[in-house]
């Protein structure tokens, strides 16, 4: 009995040292094969754009391709549902914009919990929001597109990326502070909204910074920013909050796994990103689109998120959008 009894706990610690020593080398070796990015929008625009560019920065630290994968659709939710789906062993990850995400959760939107069925890596950096017309527009100001607005109820349309983004949901508040009625025409992404602007589709586009080339270029203008100080490359253009209105929208965007991320395998992502997001060109490319680094870790990301999901929760309420 005593001989058996040794038998199997000798047993079970072969198996647990085996074990141990096998998911220490699995977790050395990764990743084998090249690794697959999501980036939950269309091609051309900020998200895309200046992803492409850390993956491409990436790559050569983590010695495997890095193939990006445009999934659109739903306000970043295709994209990102279809990451959580994926296996958890590192060869899909993907960017999340938690803003939408997070509205999105509020609005019932998700078959998943945005924060308990991820694995949270790290946080990049974050869009500049802006309102847009096109330059031959007789709007020069915010002001003046509100005043139109409320002697047209209901005839000014503006476009976003999407239902639940943090450029519909930041007009949305805009129109309920301001009183006014407004069309929403959500779109799949930065690109389409653009090309709609420009081809007289929308009177407006509320979005991120997709737009600045336009601007640069002399057919967009710039009306007003959603962020707390005005950007420093469009200091002519005010805040929201300058202009009267009570309001501040962000849109941070995360690096994100499928759930239950192995520990080593998570922190070697972690590592390779994070001097992706330091290096010069990276950090050259955040600034052509207004968007400043705002780095967090595994464990800071979390916190952050809980945050932001209760504040984004009760302006979802606030404009009527909250899962019923």
């Amino acid at each position: 009995m005593k001989r058996n009894t040794l038998k199997i706990i000798f047993a079970g610690l072969f198996c647990f040292l085996f074990g141990s020593t096998g998911f220490s080398a699995f977790a050395a070796e990764y990743p084998t094969k090249p690794v697959t990015l999501v980036i939950p929008y269309p091609a051309g625009g900020s998200t895309d754009v200046t992803t492409r560019a850390l993956a491409n920065i990436a790559r050569t630290h983590l010695n495997q391709p890095i193939i990006v994968e445009n999934k659109g659709g739903g306000g970043s939710v295709v994209g990102t549902t279809l990451l959580v789906s994926k296996p958890p062993d590192g060869y899909t990850l993907g960017t999340m914009a938690s803003g939408p995400i997070l509205i999105s959760w509020h609005m019932g939107k998700l078959s998943f919990n945005p924060i308990e069925d991820v694995t949270l890596i790290m946080r990049l950096t974050g869009y500049l929001l802006g309102i847009v017309v096109r330059a031959d527009s007789s709007w020069k100001t915010l002001p003046e597109l509100i005043e139109h607005a409320k002697k047209n109820p209901g005839k000014l349309s503006f476009g976003s990326p999407g239902v639940g983004t943090g450029g519909h949901l930041a007009m949305e508040e805009l129109a309920f502070l301001a009183g006014v009625k407004l069309i929403h025409m959500p779109f799949k992404g930065g690109a389409e909204t653009n090309t709609a602007l420009l081809g007289g589709h929308v009177d407006a586009v509320s979005d991120s910074s997709g737009w600045a080339p336009l601007v640069d270029a002399g057919k967009f203008r710039l009306l007003a920013v959603y962020t707390p100080q005005r950007p420093e490359r469009y200091s002519q253009a005010p805040t929201v909050k300058e202009l009267g209105y009570d309001m501040v929208m962000s849109s941070p965007i995360d690096i994100i796994g499928p759930k239950n991320l192995p520990s080593a395998t998570t922190q070697k992502i972690h590592d390779v990103f994070k001097k992706a997001m330091d290096d010069a060109d990276y950090r050259a490319i955040l600034k052509k689109y207004d968007m400043i680094p705002s780095y967090l870790n595994s464990k800071d990301l979390e916190t952050a998120l809980r945050i932001e999901l209760d504040e984004l929760g009760k302006i979802v309420q606030k404009v009527g959008l909250q899962k019923q």
